[in-house]
Protein backbone atom coordinates (compact mmCIF):
# COMPACT_ATOMS: atom_id res chain seq x y z
CA UNK A 1 0.00 0.00 0.00
CA UNK A 2 2.98 2.20 0.83
CA UNK A 3 4.41 1.60 -2.51
CA UNK A 4 0.98 2.29 -4.35
CA UNK A 5 0.53 5.40 -2.04
CA UNK A 6 3.97 6.77 -2.74
CA UNK A 7 3.39 6.11 -7.31
CA UNK A 8 0.40 8.19 -6.66
CA UNK A 9 1.71 10.91 -4.98
CA UNK A 10 3.99 11.04 -8.25
CA UNK A 11 1.63 10.98 -10.33
CA UNK A 12 0.05 13.55 -8.90
CA UNK A 13 2.70 16.09 -8.59
CA UNK A 14 4.03 15.44 -12.20
CA UNK A 15 0.76 16.36 -13.43
CA UNK A 16 0.51 19.76 -11.00
CA UNK A 17 4.01 20.79 -12.51
CA UNK A 18 3.39 19.43 -16.52
CA UNK A 19 -0.38 20.67 -16.61
CA UNK A 20 -2.41 19.68 -19.54
CA UNK A 21 -6.52 19.82 -20.77
CA UNK A 22 -8.98 20.05 -17.76
CA UNK A 23 -12.19 19.73 -18.90
CA UNK A 24 -15.52 20.09 -16.99
CA UNK A 25 -15.53 16.77 -14.55
CA UNK A 26 -16.82 17.17 -11.31
CA UNK A 27 -13.50 16.51 -9.28
CA UNK A 28 -11.82 19.19 -11.43
CA UNK A 29 -9.73 21.51 -9.26
CA UNK A 30 -10.92 24.95 -10.27
CA UNK A 31 -8.28 26.89 -12.09
CA UNK A 32 -8.05 30.04 -13.79
CA UNK A 33 -6.88 30.48 -17.08
CA UNK A 34 -5.83 34.29 -18.93
CA UNK A 35 -4.62 35.05 -22.36
CA UNK A 36 -2.98 38.26 -21.90
CA UNK A 37 -0.16 40.33 -23.64
CA UNK A 38 3.25 41.10 -21.90
CA UNK A 39 5.37 44.18 -23.46
CA UNK A 40 4.90 42.85 -27.35
CA UNK A 41 4.22 38.89 -26.59
CA UNK A 42 0.90 37.21 -26.08
CA UNK A 43 0.95 34.31 -23.84
CA UNK A 44 -1.34 31.99 -22.06
CA UNK A 45 -1.60 31.79 -18.05
CA UNK A 46 -2.38 30.50 -14.66
CA UNK A 47 -3.84 32.72 -12.03
CA UNK A 48 -1.79 32.42 -8.87
CA UNK A 49 -2.99 35.53 -6.40
CA UNK A 50 -2.28 38.50 -8.17
CA UNK A 51 0.27 36.97 -11.11
CA UNK A 52 0.09 35.19 -13.77
CA UNK A 53 2.34 32.18 -14.19
CA UNK A 54 3.57 31.74 -18.08
CA UNK A 55 2.03 28.51 -19.49
CA UNK A 56 3.36 26.63 -22.79
CA UNK A 57 0.25 26.53 -24.62
CA UNK A 58 -3.13 26.86 -24.52
CA UNK A 59 -5.43 25.79 -21.59
CA UNK A 60 -7.04 22.57 -23.17
CA UNK A 61 -3.19 21.18 -24.80
CA UNK A 62 -0.65 19.35 -22.65
CA UNK A 63 1.63 22.14 -21.56
CA UNK A 64 4.61 22.85 -18.88
CA UNK A 65 4.37 25.51 -16.41
CA UNK A 66 7.53 28.03 -16.59
CA UNK A 67 9.04 30.29 -13.98
CA UNK A 68 8.09 33.62 -15.76
CA UNK A 69 5.19 35.12 -13.86
CA UNK A 70 3.68 38.66 -14.23
CA UNK A 71 1.80 40.74 -12.11
CA UNK A 72 -1.47 40.92 -13.80
CA UNK A 73 -1.99 44.95 -12.84
CA UNK A 74 1.23 45.01 -15.53
CA UNK A 75 -0.65 43.13 -18.25
CA UNK A 76 -3.19 43.75 -20.70
CA UNK A 77 -5.81 40.89 -20.51
CA UNK A 78 -6.85 39.67 -24.01
CA UNK A 79 -10.21 37.55 -24.83
CA UNK A 80 -9.21 34.33 -23.19
CA UNK A 81 -9.56 32.41 -26.54
CA UNK A 82 -9.26 32.80 -29.81
CA UNK A 83 -12.23 31.03 -31.25
CA UNK A 84 -12.90 30.03 -35.23
CA UNK A 85 -16.87 29.39 -34.45
CA UNK A 86 -18.47 31.70 -31.98
CA UNK A 87 -22.28 30.18 -31.33
CA UNK A 88 -25.32 31.84 -29.65
CA UNK A 89 -28.30 30.50 -27.64
CA UNK A 90 -31.63 32.30 -28.35
CA UNK A 91 -34.21 32.14 -26.03
CA UNK A 92 -32.53 29.84 -23.16
CA UNK A 93 -34.69 31.01 -19.80
CA UNK A 94 -37.53 31.14 -19.62
CA UNK A 95 -37.12 34.71 -17.82
CA UNK A 96 -36.18 36.15 -21.51
CA UNK A 97 -38.58 34.78 -23.11
CA UNK A 98 -41.64 36.86 -21.38
CA UNK A 99 -43.87 34.14 -21.70
CA UNK A 100 -44.07 33.40 -24.92
CA UNK A 101 -43.87 29.50 -26.08
CA UNK A 102 -40.68 27.51 -25.14
CA UNK A 103 -38.08 26.49 -27.79
CA UNK A 104 -38.33 22.50 -28.54
CA UNK A 105 -34.98 21.59 -28.99
CA UNK A 106 -31.62 24.42 -28.96
CA UNK A 107 -32.41 27.55 -31.00
CA UNK A 108 -29.12 28.53 -32.14
CA UNK A 109 -27.43 31.44 -34.38
CA UNK A 110 -24.04 32.27 -34.83
CA UNK A 111 -21.61 35.61 -33.80
CA UNK A 112 -18.44 36.41 -35.91
CA UNK A 113 -15.39 35.58 -34.47
CA UNK A 114 -14.45 39.18 -35.04
CA UNK A 115 -17.25 39.97 -33.03
CA UNK A 116 -14.72 38.70 -29.77
CA UNK A 117 -13.18 41.67 -27.61
CA UNK A 118 -11.58 41.69 -24.39
CA UNK A 119 -12.49 43.35 -20.74
CA UNK A 120 -11.35 46.50 -20.67
CA UNK A 121 -12.49 46.92 -24.40
CA UNK A 122 -14.60 49.62 -25.72
CA UNK A 123 -17.71 48.10 -26.91
CA UNK A 124 -18.32 50.65 -30.17
CA UNK A 125 -21.73 51.18 -31.65
CA UNK A 126 -21.62 51.32 -34.67
CA UNK A 127 -23.80 54.50 -37.04
CA UNK A 128 -27.07 53.25 -37.94
CA UNK A 129 -28.71 51.91 -35.00
CA UNK A 130 -30.38 53.44 -32.15
CA UNK A 131 -31.50 50.53 -29.77
CA UNK A 132 -28.43 48.54 -28.45
CA UNK A 133 -28.77 46.53 -25.68
CA UNK A 134 -26.76 44.17 -22.99
CA UNK A 135 -26.70 40.40 -22.49
CA UNK A 136 -25.13 38.80 -19.80
CA UNK A 137 -24.16 35.32 -19.95
CA UNK A 138 -22.22 32.11 -19.70
CA UNK A 139 -20.23 31.58 -21.83
CA UNK A 140 -18.84 27.66 -22.66
CA UNK A 141 -15.32 27.42 -24.46
CA UNK A 142 -14.28 23.80 -25.99
CA UNK A 143 -11.50 21.88 -24.89
CA UNK A 144 -10.80 19.14 -27.67
CA UNK A 145 -12.88 18.58 -31.38
CA UNK A 146 -16.18 17.14 -30.83
CA UNK A 147 -18.67 15.60 -33.75
CA UNK A 148 -21.45 13.26 -32.85
CA UNK A 149 -21.02 13.52 -28.82
CA UNK A 150 -23.54 12.34 -26.67
CA UNK A 151 -24.81 14.22 -23.43
CA UNK A 152 -23.43 12.18 -20.87
CA UNK A 153 -19.73 12.39 -22.81
CA UNK A 154 -19.85 16.19 -23.65
CA UNK A 155 -18.46 17.21 -20.01
CA UNK A 156 -15.25 15.93 -21.06
CA UNK A 157 -14.83 18.38 -24.13
CA UNK A 158 -15.72 21.47 -22.50
CA UNK A 159 -12.35 23.04 -21.05
CA UNK A 160 -14.37 25.90 -19.37
CA UNK A 161 -16.47 28.88 -18.95
CA UNK A 162 -16.08 32.64 -19.02
CA UNK A 163 -18.22 35.51 -18.94
CA UNK A 164 -19.44 37.32 -21.78
CA UNK A 165 -21.75 39.75 -22.77
CA UNK A 166 -23.78 39.13 -26.51
CA UNK A 167 -24.69 42.90 -27.58
CA UNK A 168 -27.23 43.38 -29.56
CA UNK A 169 -28.63 46.06 -31.73
CA UNK A 170 -32.25 45.34 -31.54
CA UNK A 171 -33.46 47.49 -34.61
CA UNK A 172 -31.20 45.42 -36.65
CA UNK A 173 -32.40 42.71 -34.86
CA UNK A 174 -36.19 43.32 -35.99
CA UNK A 175 -35.48 44.93 -38.93
CA UNK A 176 -33.10 42.78 -40.96
CA UNK A 177 -33.76 39.05 -42.40
CA UNK A 178 -30.47 37.88 -40.71
CA UNK A 179 -28.89 39.20 -37.58
CA UNK A 180 -25.20 39.19 -38.94
CA UNK A 181 -24.80 42.96 -38.10
CA UNK A 182 -27.52 42.91 -35.29
CA UNK A 183 -25.10 40.67 -33.45
CA UNK A 184 -21.65 40.03 -35.22
CA UNK A 185 -20.82 43.81 -35.37
CA UNK A 186 -16.93 44.18 -33.98
CA UNK A 187 -16.79 44.57 -30.10
CA UNK A 188 -20.39 42.91 -29.90
CA UNK A 189 -18.81 39.75 -28.42
CA UNK A 190 -16.74 40.65 -24.96
CA UNK A 191 -15.21 37.56 -23.27
CA UNK A 192 -13.36 37.48 -19.82
CA UNK A 193 -11.58 38.00 -17.88
CA UNK A 194 -10.58 34.67 -17.36
CA UNK A 195 -11.35 30.71 -18.58
CA UNK A 196 -12.14 28.79 -15.41
CA UNK A 197 -12.13 25.23 -15.65
CA UNK A 198 -13.64 22.72 -12.62
CA UNK A 199 -16.71 24.52 -12.11
CA UNK A 200 -20.54 23.93 -13.03
CA UNK A 201 -21.67 26.07 -15.77
CA UNK A 202 -25.21 24.92 -14.91
CA UNK A 203 -25.13 26.03 -11.46
CA UNK A 204 -23.46 29.72 -10.80
CA UNK A 205 -24.98 33.17 -10.03
CA UNK A 206 -25.17 35.47 -13.59
CA UNK A 207 -25.40 39.05 -12.57
CA UNK A 208 -25.47 42.27 -15.14
CA UNK A 209 -24.49 45.89 -14.02
CA UNK A 210 -24.79 48.97 -15.86
CA UNK A 211 -23.00 51.78 -14.09
CA UNK A 212 -23.19 49.95 -10.95
CA UNK A 213 -27.85 49.02 -11.33
CA UNK A 214 -27.78 45.56 -10.77
CA UNK A 215 -30.09 44.97 -14.37
CA UNK A 216 -30.25 41.04 -14.84
CA UNK A 217 -29.54 38.03 -11.80
CA UNK A 218 -30.02 35.00 -12.10
CA UNK A 219 -28.68 31.24 -11.98
CA UNK A 220 -27.36 29.15 -14.71
CA UNK A 221 -29.03 26.22 -13.50
CA UNK A 222 -32.49 28.01 -14.60
CA UNK A 223 -30.82 27.56 -18.47
CA UNK A 224 -33.77 25.82 -20.40
CA UNK A 225 -31.14 23.67 -22.15
CA UNK A 226 -28.14 22.94 -19.98
CA UNK A 227 -24.48 22.36 -21.06
CA UNK A 228 -23.93 18.69 -21.91
CA UNK A 229 -27.28 19.29 -23.99
CA UNK A 230 -26.35 22.26 -25.45
CA UNK A 231 -22.57 20.55 -26.88
CA UNK A 232 -24.02 17.36 -27.89
CA UNK A 233 -27.21 18.92 -29.57
CA UNK A 234 -24.42 21.37 -31.75
CA UNK A 235 -22.10 18.37 -32.90
CA UNK A 236 -24.31 16.38 -34.19
CA UNK A 237 -24.74 19.59 -36.66
CA UNK A 238 -21.60 21.11 -36.77
CA UNK A 239 -18.17 19.75 -35.76
CA UNK A 240 -16.89 21.65 -32.48
CA UNK A 241 -13.09 22.63 -32.15
CA UNK A 242 -10.76 23.41 -29.55
CA UNK A 243 -10.99 27.47 -28.44
CA UNK A 244 -15.23 27.27 -29.88
CA UNK A 245 -17.59 29.24 -27.59
CA UNK A 246 -20.71 29.02 -27.08
CA UNK A 247 -22.80 31.50 -25.38
CA UNK A 248 -25.52 29.92 -23.37
CA UNK A 249 -28.72 32.69 -23.46
CA UNK A 250 -29.52 35.56 -21.75
CA UNK A 251 -32.23 35.76 -18.98
CA UNK A 252 -34.79 38.38 -18.26
CA UNK A 253 -35.75 41.69 -20.11
CA UNK A 254 -32.62 43.91 -21.62
CA UNK A 255 -32.86 47.07 -22.04
CA UNK A 256 -30.55 49.95 -24.38
CA UNK A 257 -26.99 51.29 -23.21
CA UNK A 258 -25.62 54.74 -24.51
CA UNK A 259 -22.03 55.38 -25.21
CA UNK A 260 -20.87 56.57 -21.84
CA UNK A 261 -22.40 53.62 -19.93
CA UNK A 262 -20.46 51.03 -18.37
CA UNK A 263 -21.23 47.27 -18.45
CA UNK A 264 -20.23 44.65 -15.51
CA UNK A 265 -20.50 41.05 -16.44
CA UNK A 266 -19.94 38.98 -13.00
CA UNK A 267 -20.07 35.18 -12.46
CA UNK A 268 -19.66 33.23 -9.79
CA UNK A 269 -16.06 31.90 -9.20
CA UNK A 270 -14.68 33.55 -12.52
CA UNK A 271 -14.75 37.35 -12.80
CA UNK A 272 -16.12 40.66 -13.45
CA UNK A 273 -16.37 41.01 -17.64
CA UNK A 274 -15.91 44.92 -17.63
CA UNK A 275 -16.52 47.34 -20.80
CA UNK A 276 -17.61 50.72 -21.44
CA UNK A 277 -19.82 51.44 -24.37
CA UNK A 278 -18.64 54.00 -26.97
CA UNK A 279 -19.78 55.52 -30.25
CA UNK A 280 -18.53 54.96 -33.79
CA UNK A 281 -16.07 57.82 -34.83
Amino acid sequence: MRIIAAVLALVSLSCAQAGGPAMMTQDTRVVKYARFKAGQDVHYGILEGDRLRVISGAPWESFTKSSQTFAVADVRLLAPVESKKVFCLAGNYASHMAGQPLFKNPELFFKLPTSLAATGDDVVIPKGTEDVHYEGELVLVIGKRAKNVTAQQAPAYIAGVTCGNDISARDWQKGDRQWWRAKGCDTFGPIGPYLVAGLNPDNLQLELRVNGETKQKERTNDLLFKSAEVVSFISRFVTLEPGDTIFTGTPQKTTAVKPGDVMEVEIEGIGILRNKVAAAP
